[in-house]
Parts: C-alpha cells; sequence; structure tokens
C-alpha cells in the first residue's frame, strides 16, 4: 500500500503514522505542502493530512493552502481514503462545505472525548469513551448539513466526522511520540502562556504522552487498518 503524508510544517511530523505504516510493510511519502507539488491523484492508495499552526482559511498567507484544497476535492471525488488530523481535519471539513472559526477558548493539553448519539454506528462506536487523547488548537469546524460530529469534548463539539464513508476527520491527535511533544512545546511555547481552563502546562503535556500513549496508539493503528481496507469505489 502506498500512504502519502501532507505536512504543514516541519515540527508536525507523521509520529507514530510512521510507525504504524512500518509495521505494516506499506511505503509512505511525504509531501510539504509549502514546498512541494502535490502527486498525481492516482499515485497513493490513503492520504493522510498532518496539523499545522496556521489556520485552515489563511489562504492570503499562505497560498498553498489555496492549491492543498483544491487537491484535497480531486482526491475525494476519486474516492481516495483520506484522514485528517486537527489543521487537517478542519481543512478537510471547508473542502465538504463545512466552515471553519475560533473555538471558544483553546484547547492545549490531554483531555477526554466521548461519543455522541450518532457517533455509536460510527467507526468510533467500538472505542471505549470517554477516551483521553491529545488536544491543540484554537479553532474548529462546523459541518455541512448531513454530516454530525461523532465525538465531543467539553471545550469543542465538533471532534470528529465521516464523510462518503472514507474521509475521516479528527480534531484531536493520536499520533503524538515523545520526540514530536518536545518539538511541538518548543516550537509553539507562546500558546501555553494561557492560564484557561483547557490548557495544559508543557511539563503535563510531555507526561501525558507517557501516560496515554499507547492507547492512542492502539486506536490510531485500528482506525488506519481500517481505511487502509478501504478500496476505490468502481466508476
Amino acid at each position: 500500500m502506498r500512504v502519502q503524508v501532507i505536512q504543514h510544517v516541519l515540527f508536525e511530523r507523521p509520529g507514530l503514522i510512521t510507525q504504524w505504516a512500518q509495521e505494516r510493510g506499506h511505503g509512505l511519502a511525504v509531501t510539504r505542502a509549502w514546498r512541494d507539488e502535490f502527486p498525481a491523484v492516482g499515485e497513493a492508495d490513503l492520504l493522510i493530512v498532518l496539523g499545522g499552526p496556521m489556520g485552515a482559511l489563511d489562504d492570503e498567507a499562505f497560498p498553498w493552502l489555496t492549491a492543498e484544497k483544491h487537491y484535497l476535492a480531486r482526491v475525494i471525488a476519486d474516492g481516495l481514503p483520506v484522514l485528517g488530523v486537527c489543521l487537517g481535519a478542519q481543512i478537510l471539513a471547508t473542502v465538504i462545505g463545512g466552515t471553519v472559526r475560533r473555538n471558544r477558548e483553546l484547547e492545549i493539553g490531554w483531555y477526554p472525548v466521548n461519543r455522541t448519539p450518532e457517533g455509536e454506528t460510527s467507526p468510533f462506536g467500538a472505542w471505549p469513551t470517554p477516551v483521553t487523547v491529545g488536544h491543540w488548537h484554537g479553532d474548529t469546524f462546523e459541518l455541512p448539513d448531513g454530516i454530525q460530529p461523532l465525538l465531543a469534548s467539553s471545550a469543542c463539539r465538533n471532534q470528529a466526522f465521516v464523510f462518503d464513508e472514507r474521509v475521516v476527520g479528527l480534531q484531536f491527535h493520536l499520533e503524538w511520540t515523545p520526540e514530536l511533544m518536545a518539538d511541538m512545546v518548543r516550537e509553539c511555547a507562546d500558546e501555553l502562556v494561557d492560564s484557561g481552563p483547557s490548557t495544559m502546562s508543557a511539563e503535563d503535556l510531555i507526561a501525558g504522552v507517557t501516560e496515554h500513549g499507547d492507547g492512542c496508539r492502539s486506536l490510531l493503528f485500528g482506525l488506519l487498518d481500517e481505511l487502509a481496507r478501504l478500496e476505490r469505489p468502481v466508476v
């Protein structure tokens, strides 16, 4: 299987996604959206869109965002399984007709998500609930009519969605490793000065990888295995 990753900044890397691909024997290639050409539609079997500190609507400051959205629209139309993480989920939400706005508060740390009623019959139906996952975002997405949030946290109601059975958006992170978390804390330290109710300290963020990393790894690997089993629809 050919796994294609879209990366938005150097310090937000695939993390445990790379480990999953290696253990499953899948090839993994990374496109750096700010400098690389996007691969031709059809070159990959699974696309994963990572996070980043910019906003999904910051096209003027980051013109490559426009090109990325056009690319994702073509990939979705082609039937490729797609996973979007944090910023990646927000970008996907805009591509399928949703919107992105500021969340009522920053959500940075290890906090639980719960299934919504619609989530009971979704790919998240077998997940333990509540389950603690990693968060680092100030924006959130609103979904288009007919698509419901499947997971929610106390600070953010839209934590996960599925579109057309093969496009999955996660507002949270399952892919963090200790090395990745250390880089996030260093590069985004200015965001940790907020003393809001849903912002943890750098020390707690780093310690949380040890406490919650194995559980997140299990959920991530299971979700990626499910997406990897999907086949493109026959046209």
